[in-house]
């Protein structure tokens, strides 16, 4: 079951050639989260993670294409989710018998940083959040290129990300 990918706010940049004349490189971002003191009945609350999710997707402008899967563990363990993303995936397990959840956030374009330790301090009571950021690359772009790059400005109907229907769009 496919889910409408909402309205996004985008930037389309147009690769230029560096100073040094090598291409420039096409990478993506992958944020993995680990967050502690937080309360075990909010690590086992599905409610209180789906919320979580529904943030991280509004504030990163990402695209499910599936609702999320969940599983629940026996006491006095958590919670296992994962959503699939035009994007990549966003998956997240807790360990309430710990207060502690690990998240991981892979976006295959560009993303602008967020401020993922205020974000499980507010939605999950975190006390101490460690946040690694891994820039992945997957190639070059060449200059004339125009890759898209969540922003500021409103999208106009052709300046949208591409979707996997669609083609990417060159110049």
């Amino acid at each position: 079951m496919a889910v409408s990918p909402p309205d996004r706010d985008v930037d389309i940049v147009q690769v230029t050639p560096a100073a040094s004349g090598a291409p420039a490189a096409v990478c993506g971002a992958e944020w993995i989260i680990d967050a502690r003191g937080c309360e075990a009945g909010v690590l086992r609350d599905a409610d209180r993670l789906r919320a979580l999710f529904d943030r991280l997707i509004a504030d990163l402008h990402l695209t499910p294409v599936a609702p999320a899967a969940w599983h629940r563990f026996p006491a006095p363990g958590g919670l296992t989710g994962v959503v699939i993303l035009a994007e990549s995936h966003l998956a997240c397990h807790t360990f309430p018998e710990y207060g502690s959840i690990c998240v991981n956030v892979f976006c295959c374009r560009a993303r602008q940083e967020f401020d993922a330790a205020a974000l499980m301090a507010d939605m999950l009571g975190a006390t101490e959040t460690v946040v690694r950021r891994i820039e992945r690359h997957y190639g070059d772009a060449m200059p004339g290129d125009l890759i898209p790059v969540p922003g500021a400005r409103p999208a106009t109907p052709d300046s949208r990300l591409p979707t996997p229907d669609s083609e990417a769009v060159r110049t």
